[in-house]
């Protein structure tokens, strides 16, 4: 299979950027009208997401309890990972692994040569040898689309927005009770709010993409589907207490951990029915090419 670009899906992924783009450039254009104190905070903040964006491998594994691993400890899947990493034409991340009973993947890092992806030693205990390559290849896809960095641009004013709606009456001052401050504080909340659901959206479609981009690089689209069904199937299995320690690694996820109708609501990824559908229908398309 060849890496063809889906472009219904990359024009859906552009829209949504460009709204958040013009949604963005309204909250700055606010809070500079307004000259709040405010102003602080995406200056405060602007070093510290700058900092994340450069450190976020590191965050990652780290809020997971990931620890990279050597060949000699997991010869096997660093030979998956290398062979997989190869045929997407992307430099060998680094592997690591988390012990926890919650079967889950994500990768990390800021570029393709900063990047890393890490399993969960149940998920390796979950899936056969064909759709932990299928997951993995999910992972690579991830990376080699530079979602990371793309998502973290993203939801950089997102943050800001709330950290505005949060502290600024604080950051505000007693002298400024002319208003400005209550107008930028309403404004953050809008701008957060629709970023809100405009970076869920986004987050899905890449969801999207790296299911083809990973079914794509192991030409077994089928094996990914079945990952998933097995991965979501086995979650509700999981402990509570680990699925609250991983809970915050949601959106790096192949599959997020469930909360509740408001949790799947507000997603940020697509449904597994929506994408087994979307997997099978690739296979059917490669069984279709290969006639």
């Amino acid at each position: 299979m060849e890496w063809k670009p889906d472009w219904g899906l990359r024009g859906r992924m552009v829209f949504t950027m460009f709204l958040l783009f013009a949604l963005y450039v309204g909250f700055v254009a606010v809070l500079s009208l307004l000259r709040a104190d405010l102003l602080v905070i995406v200056a405060v903040m602007s070093v510290f997401l700058v900092a994340q964006f450069f450190f976020s491998d590191k965050l990652a594994l780290y809020s997971m309890g990931a620890k990279v691993v050597s060949e000699e400890e997991y010869p096997q899947l660093h030979a998956m990972v290398s062979r997989l990493a190869q045929q997407a034409d992307l430099p060998k991340p680094k592997v690591a692994v988390a012990d926890s009973q919650v079967p889950n993947a994500f990768a990390t890092g800021r570029s393709q040569k900063n990047s890393a992806v890490a399993v969960t030693t149940g998920i390796m205990r979950t899936l056969d040898e064909d759709e932990l390559e299928g997951v993995i290849a999910h992972e690579l896809a991830h990376i080699k689309n530079r979602d990371v960095a793309v998502m973290t641009v993203a939801s950089f004013l997102s943050t800001i927005a709330f950290l505005v709606v949060r502290f600024g009456i604080y950051f505000g001052g007693g002298r400024n009770r002319n208003g400005s401050v209550l107008v930028a504080i309403l404004a953050s909340l809008a701008v957060w709010i629709i970023s809100f659901f405009l970076i869920r959206a986004l987050s899905r479609y890449r969801e999207f993409a790296a299911d083809r981009g990973g079914a794509v690089i192991t030409g077994q689209p089928s094996a990914l589907a079945s990952a998933l069904l097995k991965i979501s199937g086995r979650m509700d299995q999981v402990p509570q207490e680990d699925l609250r320690d991983t809970a915050e690694m949601n959106a790096f996820f192949i599959i997020p951990i469930k909360s509740g109708v408001v949790g799947r609501l507000f997603s940020t990824h697509p449904s597994t029915e929506k994408r087994v559908e979307r997997l099978r229908q690739l296979e059917k398309e490669l069984e279709t090419s290969r006639v």
